[in-house]
């Protein structure tokens, strides 16, 4: 942004500012919902702009709608034991955390944002919002909004944690408004907190994330079943258990579009595509498609582990979906994947009642085909999410030219 002597030139009366803070310590879910949201907001307003604030390593991968750009805060990664290190800086981990507490300060200062969208965690990794939103409540321009997905975690181990982090303090202080992009009837992820009636009456149950086919892809002009672990850093279990089934079953139909996801790599990677090239083209795999979203709309069915973003895309697409949720470090998946069976959404593998066998693999992909789509559930019902977004942010917005 240009500069006078006396600071950031700010745009014009009619402008509209949105920057969303997804701190993405792993995987891609934080940065796809964010972009998500941008993309909404901005679509059709020629006065609108977002920036998205992101310690994704793999930001740079993606394609951003115009008038929506990012900012790349240093990568961090979680060790085994829990701890966290610096991904390619060698600062330990303190310092890490204050550089990037540095950069989203700068960031704010200089975008002079009306609205400030963080998602997932009220106090930032390791509370390195803290600083920024206590002078955002001083400044008293910005209004802020808390994100959060559908599920979070099991109602104890949440509440724990958000003990230990001080978020639900940072929640009552500093948030105008809760948005939880699901619904209430599906699941409430604030279950178990200890939230104040004046914190709970500022939430608002947007709905699920709809997503679009945006960028266009070359895909099959054959049945093909896609086949994605999401980010992938921890679909290396799921990858194995859907080429066990092609392999053990050579009749097994239909064909299978592998994506791995950017994180399912190395030596890991380097096995499975060894199996796969021993399939004869039953199963194709690629690393890394951001306009995945092309491959669903085209996609039989669905196998897939059970994110947040990934359960977007199957209701928006509406495909036949076998969900097979990571229990571990956190059971969202699981509690997501077993209340969408509950509804009749998709169909879970749960790894108690079926068994993570080779024979349930080769049974659900086989099903695919004449299984109920999500519609048949009433899925578009759930999926009202990015228009119920712009409504409230309007709103919010407009609360600040009223000001």
């Amino acid at each position: 942004m240009a500069q006078t002597e006396d600071g950031p030139i700010s745009g014009s009366a009619a402008s509209r500012r949105v920057m969303f803070y997804s701190h993405d310590t792993f995987g891609l879910g934080h940065l796809r919902r964010s972009r998500a949201l941008a993309s909404a907001l901005t679509e059709g307003d020629d006065n609108a702009s977002a920036i998205i604030l992101t310690g994704s390593p793999v930001a740079g991968r993606f394609t951003f709608p115009e008038r929506v750009d990012h900012i790349r805060l240093p990568g961090v990664t979680k060790l085994p034991d829990g701890s966290y290190i610096s991904q390619t800086l060698g600062l330990d981990i303190d310092r890490t955390t204050a550089l990037r507490a540095g950069l989203i300060q700068s960031a704010v200062e200089q975008y002079q944002p009306d609205l400030l969208i963080v998602d997932k965690e009220p106090t930032g990794f390791r509370g390195e919002l803290l600083t920024t939103l206590e002078w955002l409540r001083k400044e008293g321009r910005t209004r802020v909004v808390l994100g959060l997905r559908d599920v979070l975690d099991e109602p104890e181990v949440l509440a724990a944690e958000w003990d230990r982090k001080g978020a639900v303090e940072a929640t009552e202080r500093y948030y105008d408004e809760i948005w939880v992009y699901g619904v209430r009837d599906v699941y409430d992820p604030s279950e178990g907190l200890p939230l104040s009636e004046a914190a709970r009456a500022r939430m608002h149950w947007t709905g699920y994330l709809r997503r679009e086919v945006t960028d266009a892809t070359d895909t099959p002009d054959h049945p093909y079943v896609l086949i994605t672990p999401g980010g992938g850093g921890d679909g290396a279990a799921m990858v194995s258990l859907v080429l066990s089934a092609y392999e053990q079953d050579p009749d097994l139909s239909p064909k299978a579009v592998l994506i791995y996801g950017p994180f399912l790599s190395g030596e890991v990677r380097e096995a499975f595509d060894a199996r796969v090239a021993k399939l004869d083209g039953r199963v194709t795999a690629m690393g890394f498609d951001s306009r995945i979203e092309a491959l669903f709309a085209g996609a039989e069915g669905v196998i897939c582990m059970g994110g947040y973003n990934t359960f977007c895309e199957v209701l928006s697409f509406d495909r036949p979906a076998v969900i097979v949720p990571r229990t571990k470090p956190r059971l969202e998946q699981w509690i997501r994947a077993s209340r969408a069976e509950q509804l009749g959404l998709v169909r879970m593998l749960d790894e108690t009642r079926d068994g993570m066998t080779t024979d349930a693999m080769i049974r659900a992909i086989r099903n695919l085909p004449q299984q109920g789509k999500p519609s048949d559930a009433g899925a578009d019902g759930l999926l009202d999410g990015l228009d119920v977004v712009v409504e409230r942010a309007r709103a919010l917005m407009q609360k600040d030219d009223n000001s």
